[in-house]
């Protein structure tokens, strides 16, 4: 998870307890009283931060284990964060790092004292008939464990390689988060993974070579001179004796046209807090379900479009550890398929005002290279490098000498696979949840909106790959339908067919200023760009819990309230296919002007609406030259949607 630990850690009692950090130009009505930061409204008006201490964080949780002569201690506190747990279990079991996709085998518990300790005894409970491993023979093995709260919330899952001689002993080259296969291309790989200690990590591709990593516990390695459309066995490994093997397969060359499938879905946040459907801010029961399915399906490679947490906190160190929860859920299988992330609105990661309602006035959080929402999406999640820079240098940038936006970087990109490309775009960037709201008091982009370096960027790269003679088909990614059907047609693009939600930006006195297009004109902006390219084929969109499939094409009603003096014409067809069925609480169908046809509770066979449901659901896209082909099925029950 590169830095992201290292870099919260500091900060888990409050971002601004100890350092007066710049305000960047682009919010107003921000400032500094007796070293705290305040939103000062007028001059009667003044709200102090929220508090920002994190219940739980990836240091506590992780629980510090220490190795004795019946196993281990493990102590569940930190220091620095002034969090401990006062009870609760910790579940353990032995792994076998040998199967295809090795998973825990659970099979015993301990409790959680008052101290925040617990003892996890090997000797005895997992020796003899249950040492399936043979840890006892070969003085080493590889040991999971689960982490409940005192009400039985489960917060953590992690793994540790142990050493057996007079005591047992923690293996601080342990892998504990990965691998896992990033950017995979018809010659490379970057294969990224944590470890416990500072070490040298290595990866050994058979019949290549080894590639290694600096000293640290952060690892990314590129791995190249692959051939392409080739399948290859490597293992990872750093200083210690944890080892962990398994396979990849390159991409084909592009422009080769060779049959494969890819996989899309988005929207994992928890659902109801109930075992591994809440796995602290993550819904890991059906994400397992979606992973072992993609595997069978020998998917190319899976795209999720946001959604994946809970996020929404103002505590870095809580919005961490679930991220860390996340890449678990999909773990063994994504040590065998490349998974590409996109950022949506629960990936936000705010400073919060106190203004008497639950949540307060939120904002992107600052410093934006180490702390917003977008830094810690990068520092997470390994994508592409070709995206924009920010909206710095944009007509309304403030300040052209300083930083006043967040980074575009590793999550606003493109790749190419064979004869597709596969745009990823931020419909939440510089997101500020109380701008969407009506609360234009401090500045930040809505839901839903994409900004003008963006747009710019889109309209470049799409001009781009339409001259690329390897590519037939375009898709392009963001988190928030553009054309909404259940959930949210009260916002994401269409806003109840309203035009008035729009960023606000101080200017170089400090004063807020909206922009001049809304959310509908730069929906129609937006589509009408898509249209001009001859390649795009579908919108693949998240946000609303639900699976649906919408035809644009001539004729589709468009507005509601609000009508340009020059509506926008749809010259041809481009399909949404929209997938926010991974595991949040469902929605139903609302009307909207592209649906009205279509009635909740029947299926979805109206003119523009072509199929709705509410099941859980995958989307494969099955690619064979210049044929393409979808299939949607429930990862939960196993049947075909569509």
């Amino acid at each position: 998870m590169k830095n992201i630990f290292k870099l919260l850690v500091v900060f888990c009692s409050g971002l601004f307890a100890n350092t007066l950090e710049f305000i960047p130009s682009s919010y107003a009505n921000l400032e500094y009283q007796n070293s705290k930061l305040v939103a000062k409204i007028d001059a009667t008006t003044t709200y102090p931060l929220m508090d920002e201490r994190a219940k739980y964080t990836l240091n506590m949780v992780r629980g510090n284990p220490k190795g004795n002569r019946a196993g281990f201690l493990f102590t569940f506190v930190d220091d620095k964060g002034k969090a401990q747990f006062t009870g609760g279990r910790i579940f353990y079991a032995l792994a076998d790092i040998r199967e295809k996709y090795p998973r825990a085998k659970w099979k015993r518990e301990a409790f959680i004292n008052k101290d925040g300790q617990a003892h996890v005894k090997i000797l005895k409970r997992l020796q003899g008939r249950y040492d399936f491993i043979e840890w006892e023979k070969k003085g080493k093995g590889l040991l999971f464990y689960r982490v409940t709260d005192s009400q039985g919330n489960i917060v953590y899952e992690g793994k540790l390689f142990f050493k057996k001689a007079e005591q047992f002993s923690v293996d601080m080259g342990t892998i504990i988060e990965g691998p896992f296969l990033n950017n995979m291309s018809e010659n490379s790989v970057i294969v990224s993974f944590e470890t416990l200690g500072r070490q040298k990590g290595v990866v050994e591709v058979e019949g290549i070579g080894k590639f290694y990593s600096k000293k640290g516990t952060d690892h990314e390695i590129n791995v190249t001179g692959l051939l392409s459309n080739t399948q290859y066995r490597y293992s990872v490994q750093a200083e210690g004796e944890h080892q962990e093997s398994y396979a990849f397969k390159t991409a084909p060359k592009a422009g080769s046209r060779k049959a494969f499938t890819f996989a899309f879905t988005s929207d994992s946040r928890s659902g109801i807090s109930s075992g591994e459907r809440d796995i602290a801010g993550v819904n890991a029961y059906m994400m397992r379900r979606i992973m072992a399915l993609i595997a069978v399906k020998e998917v190319a490679f899976l795209h999720f479009t946001g959604d994946m947490i809970d996020g929404y906190h103002n505590a870095p160190q809580r919005e961490a550890l679930e991220y860390v929860n996340w890449k678990r859920s999909t773990l063994p299988f994504a040590s065998r398929i490349p998974i590409y992330t996109s950022m949506g609105n629960h990936e936000a990661l705010v400073v919060a005002f106190e203004n008497g309602t639950k949540r307060g006035l939120r904002i992107d959080r600052f410093p934006y290279k180490t702390e917003s929402a977008e830094a810690l999406f990068s520092n997470a999640f390994v994508n592409p490098l070709n995206g924009p820079i920010s909206e710095d240098g944009a007509v309304y940038d403030p300040n052209p000498n300083r930083i006043d936006f967040p980074s575009y970087k590793e999550n606003v990109y493109y790749y190419i696979y064979d004869n597709i490309a596969l745009i990823s775009l931020n419909s939440n960037y510089w997101y500020a949840p109380s701008v969407g709201k009506g609360k234009n008091l401090l500045g930040g982009n809505p839901h839903g909106y994409l900004m003008d370096n963006q747009m710019k960027w889109l309209k470049k790269t799409l001009k781009k790959l339409d001259n690329d003679t390897n590519i037939d088909f375009i898709f392009v990614t963001q988190h928030t339908p553009v054309f909404p059907n259940g959930g949210h047609v009260k916002d994401d693009m269409f806003y109840g067919g309203k035009n008035k939600t729009r960023p606000y930006i101080a200017d170089k006195d400090g004063k807020l200023q909206p922009h001049k297009k809304g959310i509908i004109e730069r929906r129609d902006e937006y589509w009408k760009m898509l249209m001009e390219s001859q390649k795009v084929v579908a919108v693949l969109t998240g946000d609303e819990h639900n699976y649906a499939r919408l035809e644009v094409k001539k004729g589709m009603p468009l507005y509601g309230e609000y009508r340009p003096k020059n509506p926008l014409e749809i010259t041809r067809t481009i399909y949404q296919i929209h997938n926010g069925a991974a595991g949040a609480p469902y929605y139903a169908k609302e009307d909207a002007p592209w649906n009205m046809d279509v009635q909740r509770g029947e299926k979805a066979e109206g003119e523009y609406l072509k199929a709705f449901s509410t099941e859980n659901a995958v989307v494969f896209f099955h690619i064979d030259g210049k044929k393409l082909e979808l299939e949607v099925i429930n990862p939960d029950t196993l049947d075909r949607i569509e």
